[in-house]
């Protein structure tokens, strides 16, 4: 719905001005907690895919696309004519691009959550079959079908919507951050205590050789695994929201693009490792259910 400054009372107004005091710091804070989320639990496979040519490098590609791109979103924080704030994102899209595409938008959220109602499911069958893998031994192929779990955690989200400015629960902000970075490093710890007790670096250059998937497998994977890692870097739907925090002067835009690139700089380092970590120490083997059952 487009918010006109009638609807705002004054004590949200008040509310609004007080809370635009981050800095450059405290916003990219909040943006590299946004992007680090489920993406990463993808990532040493994606490059597995890919490789250690094309692995790294599309990881660089889409940490520049990510940064270009935000920049862009960044500079219509304002509208181009009356200098008007957006709050969110589909606002900045109406106020900027019109209401054709403002329609357009409004069904972005709903693919998003399409997305990450996906990847949930996905991940609680994974804890399935590894559960199945460690209880059978490995004889067992454990298929686990995600559609039960799917539809879990849609009426889960379905009830937690019901909940009053439920958005405005800051504690939940400091939980998913710190279970993102929990399972993250989880999971670099892993790759890089594997690699010591080895001592090699598995994989190769060109990814996961024809023979052990067929030709049109590694095309489809490779695909795949560019989706994930563009998934991986994906904040576009609360970037303006993030802004709306940011005080000025300077510009609410300047302070963004500067946020962005620590915010970007950083992530991509994390993610560098813990996908290539995870490449060397598993190989083209990094998607294979793991047999430390406290990983669970």
């Amino acid at each position: 719905m487009h918010r006109t400054s009638e609807e705002f009372p004054y004590r949200v107004c008040t509310y609004l001005t007080q809370k635009q005091s981050w800095t450059v710091w405290t916003t990219s804070a909040h943006i590299i907690t946004a992007v680090i989320g489920s993406g990463v639990l993808s990532l040493a496979w994606a490059i597995g895919q890919l490789g250690w040519i094309a692995g790294p490098a599309v990881l660089f590609l889409f940490s520049f696309v990510t940064y270009y791109t935000s920049t862009l979103l960044a500079a219509c924080y304002r509208d181009p004519v009356t200098g008007k704030r957006n709050y969110t994102y589909t606002e900045a899209v109406q106020s900027n691009l019109g209401q054709g595409l403002w329609v357009y938008s409004v069904s972005q959220p709903r693919r998003s959550g399409r997305w990450v109602t996906i990847a949930a499911s996905m991940s609680m069958t994974a804890i399935k079959r590894s559960n199945c893998f460690h209880e059978s031994g490995g004889k067992n192929r454990c298929r686990v079908s995600s559609n039960p779990y799917m539809i879990i955690f849609g009426v889960a989200e379905i009830i937690f919507s019901q909940i009053k400015d439920f958005d405005q629960i800051s504690w939940l902000s400091f939980v998913a951050a710190f279970m993102s970075f929990t399972y993250s490093t989880v999971g670099l710890a892993l790759g890089i205590a594997k690699v010591a007790e080895t001592g090699k670096v598995r994989g190769s250059l060109t990814g996961i050789s024809i023979g052990t998937v067929t030709q049109s497998q590694k095309i489809w994977r490779s695909f795949q695994a560019l989706g994930d890692i563009a998934f991986a870097y994906s904040y576009s739907l609360v970037l303006i929201e993030i802004q709306d925090t940011i005080k000025s002067p300077p510009s609410e835009s300047k302070t963004m693009k500067a946020a962005t690139l620590i915010s970007v700089t950083v992530t991509t380092i994390f993610y560098m490792l813990c996908g290539c970590m995870g490449y060397a120490a598993f190989g083209d083997t990094a998607w294979t259910p793991p047999h430390r059952i406290w990983l669970l």
